[in-house]
């Protein structure tokens, strides 16, 4: 179910997890939640029967819009995060963001419609409005989504993170700025830069793990690890798990009703 990335090419760098710790990274779910219950089943069957101490699962953002169930996926995540046994960390993504500027801004709705917006409100039950500038009806909307938040996901979307630093690896949904320490990276830059960070080669002081920018295989080098595969587009929702100097691939496949986990062969770039 698992296979090793890149065993047979020498990194420019080793890292590291810190010592008797295990981590998953799961890249953008999108309201995928028939992908993100097959893979969060097999992440969960994994870390219960691991011996390391510390078993952190990191979201990298973006659970929400353009999928049909984005509801479903913050079930699936408040259900993992109540787990004892287990360290999550929600990393905030640009969708997250504007949703939650949506919640105090009612017209920033047009533009967060524009780009996956819709779904996420027909999933918790609210219409959107059809007019553009229709104010009032955006600021029933966006009172409708306050009220049809559970509690629950509402606690989630506040404890979100814009990254976290576990051993050799720093975590983020976008990436980061080249020439900026990775602690006071700009929160804007962590949920939405690309070409910058994606086109430049210096390595940071850690490796970058993100998601934000969809590729059809998972990037996996010395300097990042870019774990969006466009799931809410091609059916392939993808995760990396990372334990001492090893890089693992697990990826759910499919639609829904015939979501399988499988695995795929990557090579170093």
């Amino acid at each position: 179910m698992l296979s090793r990335l890149f065993p047979n090419r020498p990194a420019r760098r080793v890292s590291r997890t810190p010592a008797d710790c295990v981590v998953w990274a799961v890249g953008d779910i999108h309201g995928r939640s028939d992908l993100a219950d097959r893979l969060i089943q097999a992440i969960r069957a994994d870390l219960h029967a691991a011996e390391a101490k510390r078993k952190v699962v990191v979201f990298l953002g973006d659970y929400v819009d353009r999928g049909l169930d984005s509801r479903g996926v913050l079930n699936q995540l408040c259900n993992l995060a109540a787990d004892p046994a287990l360290e999550v960390h929600f990393i905030k993504g640009n969708h997250e963001e504007r949703m939650e500027a949506f919640l105090h801004d009612p017209m920033v709705g047009p533009s967060w419609c524009d780009y996956g917006g819709r779904d996420t409100l027909v999933s918790y039950g609210v219409n959107p409005p059809p007019m553009r500038g229709d104010a009032q009806a955006w600021a029933e909307a966006s009172r409708g989504l306050a009220e049809a938040l559970p509690e629950s996901h509402q606690d989630l979307l506040a404890s979100q993170e814009l990254s976290v630093s576990i051993g050799d690896y720093f975590f983020a949904h976008a990436g980061a700025r080249p020439g900026i320490a990775l602690p006071v990276q700009a929160p804007e830059d962590l949920m939405w830069i690309r070409q910058p960070f994606l086109d430049h080669s210096a390595l940071f002081e850690q490796v970058v793990v993100h998601g934000h920018t969809p590729t059809e295989a998972v990037h996996s080098d010395a300097r990042r690890i870019g774990v969006d595969t466009g799931a809410y587009a091609t059916n392939v929702l993808s995760a990396v798990r990372l334990e001492g100097e090893t890089r693992i691939l697990l990826q759910a496949t499919g639609r829904a009703g015939r979501v399988s986990i499988t695995t795929g062969a990557l090579a170093t770039v």
